[in-house]
């Protein structure tokens, strides 16, 4: 095998992670001797062992030798004490000869101080290989660490007509997409809906995989400038995951008793600036990357995902395209800025248009992740 396809093989390990490490970037690494592979491992989910580790521990397992080996990695190895040990220096104890880096870490602990202590200690690094790559596999993750903003998701579903909503149908997209979402939300630290939304349909906007307890669920956000939410939404129970209603401060002095039956039952309020009478999505962005989200969910409705877009505040799409159409019994159609995506996917970066049973989704980028 070439250098290249021992780095696609740890790019191949690395999105095995997804949906399950996060808000770390998801890892691999591949060990080679002798031309042979001798190692390998992924980081596999928040909080444990990094990829290196893993890939050391698989040579334990395998009976091999790493030193003097070569180490395909995606990442820059860490160098630093956070949730793990410094992965550096288990390289150094394991005498690996040779690293070879996808990409280098943009995290501040980290920013080539990892590079700069394996050079340090004798072992050869280079940079680069099937960079690009590496850095579209965690573009979340380089946007936070480069601006402290998250990364942005528009996700909606609609009808062949583009619709969003039916009389009829609960659901536009099939079991298939819904399941689809349910991973993407894995990804993410937190969901937001507008209130029209949360009204309407109730969602839980939770995390819900079949034969999977999944414990971190994802902060919920309501936009609600005017505080309209009814008591017996279920996005107001927060026994299974933490809701953040966001209003104007110019609600919050009008509603003050309103505020605290909802902190009461355990919901928090944000007041945020105003922009043309509506909380200002942009400020908002500001302060949840304060809080360390990294990845946001927007979820709709059509007014939130049109200011989102409208403002260039979106970096990423997932779109589903449902075969039905809903003309006669339609209550919503998409914006003019949603059927611009869908009429030209290719416009997307990284472009991917798969079939979910007998939907078809569109998903890609409108931003280039940060170097």
């Amino acid at each position: 095998m070439e250098n290249a396809e021992y780095m696609q093989a740890a790019l191949d390990l690395a999105a095995k992670g997804i949906g399950a490490v996060e808000p770390n970037p998801a890892v691999g690494c591949i060990i080679v001797k002798d031309n042979t592979i001798i190692g390998s491992g992924y980081h596999e989910h928040f909080g444990g062992p990094h990829a290196e580790i893993n890939a050391l521990a698989d040579c334990r397992k395998n009976a091999a030798d790493p030193a003097g080996a070569t180490m395909f990695v995606t990442l820059e190895p860490c160098c630093h004490v956070g949730k793990t040990g410094p992965c550096t220096e288990a390289l150094i104890a394991a005498r690996i000869a040779r690293v070879v880096i996808a990409a280098a870490d943009p995290f501040h602990e980290v920013a080539g101080k990892g590079i700069g202590r394996l050079r340090e200690a004798g072992i050869a690094v280079e940079l680069g290989l099937c960079a690009e790559q590496a850095r579209l596999l965690n573009a979340p993750f380089y946007k936070y660490a480069t601006t402290q903003r998250p990364w942005v998701i528009a996700k909606w579903a609609q009808s062949a007509d583009a619709f969003l909503s039916s009389q009829t149908h609960r659901w536009i997209s099939c079991p298939a997409s819904r399941r689809d979402v349910h991973d993407l939300r894995r990804r993410c630290q937190a969901i937001l809906v507008g209130v029209q939304t949360a009204v309407a349909d109730d969602p839980l906007l939770t995390v819900r995989v079949p034969d999977l307890q999944w414990k971190r669920q994802p902060l919920r956000i309501i936009l609600d400038s005017n505080l309209r939410i009814t008591d017996d939404r279920k996005v107001l129970d927060t026994s299974e995951a933490k809701t953040l209603i966001v209003i104007t401060g110019s609600t919050l002095r009008r509603h003050a008793r309103r505020v605290a039956e909802l902190a009461a039952r355990g919901v928090e309020i944000l007041a945020v600036p105003e922009r043309k009478g509506r909380c200002d999505a942009e400020r908002l962005l500001i302060e949840l990357g304060r809080r360390g989200i990294e990845q946001l969910l927007v979820e709709g409705g059509p007014t939130v995902l049109t200011d989102f877009l409208r403002r260039d505040l979106v970096d990423e799409v997932r779109i589903y395209l449902a075969p039905a159409e809903l003309s006669r019994q339609g209550v919503v159609k998409a914006t003019v800025p949603m059927k611009q995506i869908v009429a030209c996917p290719q416009r997307l970066i990284n472009a991917q248009i798969k079939d979910l049973d007998c939907d078809r989704c569109i998903a890609g980028l409108l931003h280039e992740p940060p170097q």
